[in-house]
C-alpha cells in the first residue's frame, strides 16, 4: 500500500488533470459561440463587472494573477457588515478562509487552507498576515481594525512569502481602503436593529484646490445590553459596545508624475468582551445542554472591553517615466484592556454555591496592552512600460515594534474582585527585507513570474512576575532572544489556452519567525526554575512552508469561473498548545504538517436582474510528528485521541485546529426595475462543516456552522435613497464558536439574530 503522502500526492495531481482536462469545453473562443449562434448578444447575456486587484503590488486584471485569491467590492461589502459586524464576518465568505475569536470584537484570528494560530497571548504571532492600506498590522489586537468606506477587498490563498514577506505562509487578508478623488462624492448608511444595534457608516470626498483633495470616512456601531446576568439578578448586564473609527485621508497631485497620500486614522472599542459560559456542552456530545439560553448568564466575575487606536500612513509615488518610485510609511499605537469571567460561572466546589454545573475553581482575569508602536518602512521600484515583455519590482522593507502585554487575575470570591496577580512580557521586534520580482512575457500566450526575498528577523523578550497570584514565590524576570534570516522565492507560469481561460501554475515557499511565549503568571514553577515545561517561557523555532498549486480562471460575459487545486507541507510548524492542566500558552515546533485541496469560485449573471457569486473549498491537513504529545484538557472533555504513556495526547494524525473540511459559501443579488426606481433582494450565507477547537480531538470541544443573511431594498430617485430591510442570522442559529478546555465545559456562542431596517443618502 503506498504511503499516505503518495495517496495525498496522487489525489493532488489526479485533480489537476481532471482540471486541466476540462479547460477546452468549459470555455469555447467568443469567435466560435458568436459564429454558431448568429445572433447578436441578448438580455440573458449579462456582462460582469470589471474587477481589478492588486495581489502584487499592482492593479492587474485577476485573470492574470497566478494565485488563488477572492475578492468583496464596494457594495457586497457594505451589505454584508450591515448590523454593526466586524472583521470576523468574513469568517466562511470565501473558499478556505475561517475568523474566530476568545477576545470578542478585538483580536481575530485568521485560518486560510487549516493555517492559523489558535494562540490568545497579546504577542502571538499569525500564519496569515493583515494588510490594511498597504500597511501590515502585525500584533492580533491591531488586526481589529474596523472596516468601513472600503474600495476593495482581497483574500490572498498560499504562501504570499516574497511581495509581503515575513509571518505569510497561509497568505494575506488585503483591505484597501477608498481614495480621495477629483469627483466629490459621499454617502450615509444608517441601520437600526434588534438589540438596539445602530450602525452608521458615511464617507464625504472631493477636491480642496487644484491639487489637493480630501475624503473623511466615519463610522459609529453600537449595541444595548442584552444579556442577563442571573447570578447577580442584573437584566441586561452584558452583550453590548460602543465603536467608532474615523480616517481622514488627503491627496496632493501637483503635477501629472508625483502623488502623495496622507491616511490618518483612529478607533475606538468599549463594552463586553468574550462572554464564557460554564457547561453549557452535553458532556459526550457537541451539542448544547437543555436549559441553554443564549441571553442568559450566571457569573460572578466582571466583564469589560477597552481598545483605543490611532495611526497614520504616509505614501508618495513618483513616476521616473520607464518606472515608478514608491514610498509607504506605517505607524500605529494602540492600549487596550480586556477582561472577563473565563471559568463562566460562580463560586467553585470548595468555595460553595456553585455552578452552572460543576466548578472546580474560580478564574476571572485580564489581558492589556499599556502601549505598543509598531512603524513600518518600504520603499519600491517597479517598472511602467507596458510594450515591453519584461516587467520588474524591487523593494526594500523595515519593521520595528515595540510591546508591552500584561496579565491580571482577580478574586472573584471578595467584594469588589480585587486583583491578585499580576505580570508583564516585553517585546521588541525588528526586521528587515529586500524583495523583487520579475514577470516576462515568453509569447502572447505564455507569461512567466518568479519572485525572491531575503528577510532578517530579531526579537529580544523579557517576561516578569512581579505579583504572582495564588499567593506563591516571586521569580526571576525570564528573557529570550531569537535571531534567524530567510528566503523565500516563487516561481509561476500563466498560459492562455483560449481568449477566455487562463490556466497557471505556481511554487512558493514563505516562512514565520520564530516566536517566543511567556504567559507566566500561571505557570506552575514559582521559585524560577529554567525548564520551559514548568516556568512558561517557550521559543518556537521558525516554520517554513513549500506550497505546489494549479488552477483554472475563465471568465466570459456573463460567468467568470476559478478553480485551484493544492497540495503544501509546513516543516517545523509553530503550534501552541493552549490552556491544558494550567491555563498557559506553550510553543512546540511540530515535525511536518500537510495540507491539500481544492477552491472554486463562480459568478454567474444569467441575467441583467440576476448575479450568483458561489464559493466552495475543501481542506484537508494531518499533523505528521508521532512523538508529539499535548496534556489533555482539564475540564471533563472526552478525549477521541491515543493517550500516550506520559498520560498525554497523541497528535499524530490529527487535523489542524479551525480547519473545517469543507466551506459553502454564496450571495445571490436580484435587482429588478420598479415604478420609478430599483428593487434590490439579496440573499448570503456562510457554511462549514465540524471543525475541532484544540489540536487534540474530543466530542465536545468541536462544531459546524451555517448563517444566512437577508436584505430586501429598494433605491429612487436616481438612487441618491435608499431604504431596506434586513437580516443577520436570518434563521436564529445557535453556534458553538469555542471553548475553554481547563476548567469544565466551557463554550462560546455565535451572535443571535438581528433584524433592522436601513437608510441610505448617496450624493
Amino acid at each position: 500500500m503506498a504511503d499516505p503522502t503518495t495517496r495525498r500526492l496522487s489525489i493532488f495531481f489526479a485533480g489537476v488533470l481532471l482540471l486541466l482536462c476540462g479547460v477546452p469545453s468549459f470555455a469555447q473562443p467568443a469567435e466560435e459561440e458568436g459564429a454558431a449562434s448568429g445572433d447578436e448578444p441578448t438580455m440573458e447575456s449579462a456582462v460582469l463587472d470589471v474587477i481589478v486587484v492588486t495581489a502584487q503590488r499592482r492593479e492587474e486584471d485577476p485573470k492574470e494573477v497566478p494565485i488563488s485569491l477572492s475578492t468583496l467590492n464596494e457594495e457586497q461589502m457594505e451589505i454584508l457588515t450591515t448590523g454593526g459586524v466586524d472583521v470576523r464576518f468574513l469568517s466562511g465568505r470565501v473558499p478556505s478562509l475561517q475568523i474566530e475569536s476568545s477576545f470578542g470584537r478585538a483580536f481575530p484570528r485568521f485560518y486560510i487552507r487549516g493555517l492559523g494560530n489558535t494562540d490568545f497571548d497579546l504577542n502571538a504571532s499569525q500564519p496569515v498576515s493583515m494588510v490594511y492600506d498597504e500597511v501590515v498590522l502585525e500584533n492580533p489586537v491591531v488586526k481589529g481594525m474596523p472596516l468601513f468606506d472600503l474600495e476593495r477587498t482581497e483574500v490572498l490563498r498560499g504562501p504570499q512569502g516574497t511581495l509581503f514577506g515575513r509571518n505569510t505562509p497561509a497568505g494575506v487578508v488585503k483591505f484597501d481602503s477608498k481614495k480621495p478623488t477629483r469627483e466629490k462624492d459621499g454617502f450615509a448608511r444608517l441601520s437600526y436593529g434588534t438589540f438596539d444595534t445602530v450602525d452608521f457608516r458615511g464617507a464625504i470626498g472631493g477636491p480642496l484646490t487644484e491639487t489637493l483633495s480630501a475624503r473623511f470616512s466615519l463610522l459609529y456601531q453600537s449595541k444595548s445590553d442584552w444579556v442577563d446576568n442571573g447570578f447577580t439578578g442584573r437584566n441586561n448586564a452584558l452583550g453590548g459596545y460602543d465603536n467608532y473609527a474615523a480616517r481622514l485621508q488627503f491627496l496632493w497631485e501637483p503635477n501629472e508624475r508625483f502623488s502623495g497620500l496622507l491616511n490618518l486614522h483612529t478607533w475606538d472599542v468599549d463594552g463586553t468582551a468574550r462572554i464564557f459560559r460554564a457547561n453549557i456542552i452535553q458532556p459526550g456530545t457537541n451539542a448544547f445542554t437543555s436549559d441553554f439560553d443564549q441571553e442568559m448568564i450566571f457569573q460572578d466575575g466582571l466583564n469589560q472591553q477597552d481598545i483605543s487606536a490611532h495611526g497614520g500612513v504616509l505614501k508618495l509615488d513618483y513616476d521616473l517615466g520607464s518606472s515608478t518610485l514608491t514610498s509607504i510609511t506605517g505607524f500605529e499605537t494602540l492600549d487596550m484592556l480586556s477582561r472577563g469571567d473565563i471559568d463562566g460561572g460562580f463560586g467553585a466546589v470548595f468555595f460553595p454555591p456553585f455552578g452552572p454545573g460543576f466548578i472546580p475553581f474560580p478564574s476571572e482575569t485580564a489581558d492589556g496592552i499599556p502601549d505598543i508602536d509598531q512603524f513600518t518602512q518600504e520603499i519600491r521600484l517597479a517598472s511602467n512600460d507596458s510594450d515591453s515583455r519584461l516587467g520588474w519590482l524591487v523593494g526594500v522593507y523595515y519593521f520595528d515594534e515595540d510591546l508591552r502585554a500584561e496579565t491580571y487575575s482577580f478574586d472573584s470570591f471578595s467584594p469588589g474582585n480585587p486583583q491578585d496577580g499580576y505580570a508583564f512580557q516585553d517585546q521588541q521586534a525588528e526586521s528587515w527585507a529586500l524583495f523583487g520580482s520579475l514577470d516576462y512575457e515568453v509569447s502572447d500566450r505564455l507569461d512567466v513570474k518568479a519572485g525572491l526575498r531575503y528577510t532578517s528577523d530579531k526579537k529580544d523578550f523579557l517576561a516578569d512576575r512581579p505579583d504572582p497570584t495564588f499567593n506563591s514565590f516571586l521569580i526571576e524576570p525570564l528573557t529570550a532572544k531569537t535571531d534567524d534570516d530567510f528566503v523565500s522565492w516563487d516561481l509561476s507560469a500563466v498560459y492562455a489556452a483560449t481568449p477566455e481561460t487562463n490556466v497557471y501554475g505556481r511554487l512558493a515557499t514563505s516562512f514565520r519567525a520564530p516566536s517566543i511565549q511567556g504567559r507566566i503568571l500561571f505557570a506552575p514553577d514559582f521559585v524560577g526554575g529554567t525548564d520551559p515545561e514548568s516556568n512558561g517561557l517557550t521559543v518556537a523555532d521558525s516554520e517554513d512552508i513549500f506550497s505546489a498549486e494549479v488552477g483554472v480562471k475563465t471568465e466570459k460575459r456573463s460567468v467568470r469561473y476559478d478553480l485551484t487545486a493544492f497540495w503544501y507541507q509546513v516543516d517545523n510548524q509553530q503550534i501552541t498548545i493552549v490552556g491544558g492542566q494550567f491555563n498557559v500558552n506553550s510553543l512546540v515546533n511540530a515535525d511536518k504538517t500537510e495540507g491539500y485541496g481544492f477552491e472554486a469560485a463562480v459568478e454567474f449573471a444569467p441575467s441583467p436582474e440576476w448575479l450568483l457569486t458561489l464559493g466552495l473549498s475543501n481542506n484537508n491537513t494531518e499533523i505528521q510528528d508521532p512523538n508529539l504529545t499535548i496534556a489533555p484538557c482539564g475540564g471533563g472533555c472526552t478525549i477521541l485521541d491515543p493517550i500516550a504513556p506520559n498520560g498525554e495526547v497523541v497528535l499524530n494524525g490529527n487535523s489542524l485546529p479551525h480547519a473545517p473540511e469543507w466551506i459553502f459559501n454564496g450571495i445571490i443579488d436580484f435587482r429588478k426595475p420598479l415604478r420609478n426606481g430599483l428593487f434590490m433582494g439579496t440573499l448570503d450565507w456562510a457554511y462549514h462543516d465540524e471543525k475541532s477547537f484544540f489540536l487534540y480531538e474530543s466530542a465536545e470541544f468541536n462544531s459546524d456552522s451555517f448563517e444566512v443573511g437577508l436584505r430586501l431594498g429598494y433605491a429612487f430617485m436616481e438612487a441618491k435613497y435608499e431604504a431596506a430591510l434586513f437580516a443577520r442570522n436570518l434563521f436564529d442559529e445557535e453556534i458553538l464558536r469555542g471553548a475553554i478546555d481547563f476548567n469544565n465545559l466551557t463554550g462560546f456562542t455565535n451572535e443571535p439574530r438581528i433584524l433592522g431596517i436601513e437608510l441610505v443618502r448617496r450624493f
